[in-house]
């Protein structure tokens, strides 16, 4: 799973940062961040290992299990843009305070759902909230740690939880003995954040004139879910109508998003910037890193419940073993800074994905778990240098002055690849008509051809000298 870039979520302009009265409390700002963001990524891989209890729960048929995992990344993609202008605009510690609570009250809600649809619901208002609470966390932390000294432990401790709560996440809900009292729990646990920051919090304020870009945030979750829906829908038929016209919508409303984005004053995405070939290539890494990494391992654990028979736990146990590797080399690959250039440590990673994956090919099949293991080895270092290299890249391939709004922009592209990478694996792997385990290796070379025209994409699209 991927990991949030320090310097995605809180456009902070330093110069002209307007601050209330009360002082910031460094350690307590930096626990409660960090631990909200733990949360929020727990919640977000919570489903991964119980979807097929959850599935059977609300009896959720195959063709619709996408929208079981999609709910969450779908929020984010909406409004992860804005929800940063909003932190900065109306205050990072309004935003954060709402942003935990709704997390909070949403993921318990989930626990009482009793059909597809309102659970698909309440993950994308999680998404929504972990938006708001991920956009208002950093800026917190700049505010509270004014020298580049204490900004770098930081963030790097932030960075730590980002990776800690994708790691911990399945096991602590795989470990639960029902999926509701795990959503219960992590609800609960949201709303202790929430009740603890109203007393340690201060207050921050960075206002950039303009107000947030509303219009494009509607029409791009609009979009998105056209998107989606166009994909889950494609499994029965993609020459159905109905697929067919939710496309023709998604494109229209892209249209409509450009059109919107011309003429607002403080856009999501400054469109001028596609025409730089780096911030082209920021973009790919990150759609092609949702659309072919996260979108195969977010349906990959219940493939191997259902064909491989094992419990939540002990899936939860074998995958870490590929965030595990993807944690640790994404900390050591800053020692490649200055060695090996960031497409192509891009590059590098993807390739070694897509070598991760093959080695997989024949395991669901022949019933032994063990023969996953190299998979995930040299799949966890690809995801790890892929973890490294974008959030780099993405302040790399736009001035200085946009740095937020370039690896803004490359999350909320890998957020979009996905969402349509888990429907288009979903898709694949359920319309084998010889079963699930042929299924997932079709979806597992599909996911490693992406992976190489991700990596031949990264390293061609380079600025002209």
């Amino acid at each position: 799973m991927t990991r949030f870039s320090e310097r995605t979520l809180s456009p902070v302009s330093e110069k002209h940062e307007v601050t209330e009265a009360e002082a910031p409390r460094p350690r307590a700002t930096l626990a409660l961040t960090s631990a909200a963001t733990a949360v929020a990524l727990m919640t977000y891989t919570a489903p991964m290992v119980t979807l097929p209890d959850i599935a059977a729960a609300l009896h959720t048929p195959l063709s619709a299990q996408a929208w079981l995992l999609n709910g969450t990344p779908l929020g984010l993609a909406a409004l992860l843009l804005v929800a940063g202008s909003l932190a900065d605009d109306y205050g990072r510690r309004r935003i954060f305070l709402a942003g935990t609570f709704a997390l909070g009250i949403t993921t318990a809600l989930s626990a009482l759902t009793s059909s597809t649809l309102l659970f698909t619901l309440t993950r994308i208002a999680q998404g929504a909230s972990s938006a708001a609470l991920l956009a208002s966390s950093l800026g917190l932390i700049v505010h509270a740690f004014p020298t580049p000294r204490g900004r770098l432990h930081a963030t790097g401790v932030w960075g730590a939880f980002v990776s800690g709560g994708i790691a911990v996440g399945p096991l602590v809900t795989g470990a639960m003995p029902d999926w509701r009292l795990s959503y219960a729990v992590l609800g609960a646990a949201a709303l202790v954040v929430a009740a603890l920051g109203v007393r340690w919090l201060s207050e921050s304020r960075a206002p950039r004139g303009g107000r947030p870009d509303l219009a494009g945030a509607v029409t791009f979750g609009m979009a998105l879910v056209a998107l989606v829906a166009a994909l889950t829908l494609g499994r029965d038929g993609w020459l159905r109508a109905p697929v067919g016209l939710l496309a023709l919508a998604a494109v229209l409303l892209v249209g409509v998003f450009a059109l919107v984005e011309r003429r607002v004053a403080t856009p999501m995405i400054d469109l001028s910037l596609l025409r730089h070939r780096l911030f082209l290539a920021s973009s790919a890494g990150g759609l092609f890193t949702g659309f072919a990494v996260i979108g195969l391992f977010s349906f990959l654990p219940a493939l191997l419940q259902q064909t491989l028979g094992l419990s939540a736990i002990d899936t939860a146990w074998l995958f870490l073993l590929w965030s595990g590797l993807s944690f640790t080399v994404a900390l050591q690959a800053r020692r490649l800074a200055g060695r090996v250039s960031s497409r192509h440590q891009l590059a590098l990673g993807f390739l070694l994905h897509a070598a991760g994956v093959l080695t997989m090919l024949g395991a669901l099949d022949s019933g032994s778990w063990t023969r996953l293991l190299p998979g995930l080895v040299i799949a966890g270092v690809g995801s790890g240098l892929l973890n490294a290299a974008l959030p780099l890249l993405s302040v790399e391939s736009v001035p200085a002055a946009r740095a937020a709004m370039g690896s803004g922009a490359q999350q909320t592209f890998r957020y979009i690849g996905s969402c349509a990478g888990v429907a288009l694996t979903i898709a694949i792997a359920t319309s084998a008509g010889s079963g699930l385990a042929r299924g997932a290796d079709i979806a597992m070379v599909v996911s490693a051809a992406l992976a190489v025209l991700a990596a031949g994409s990264v390293v061609v699209l380079r600025e002209r000298a």
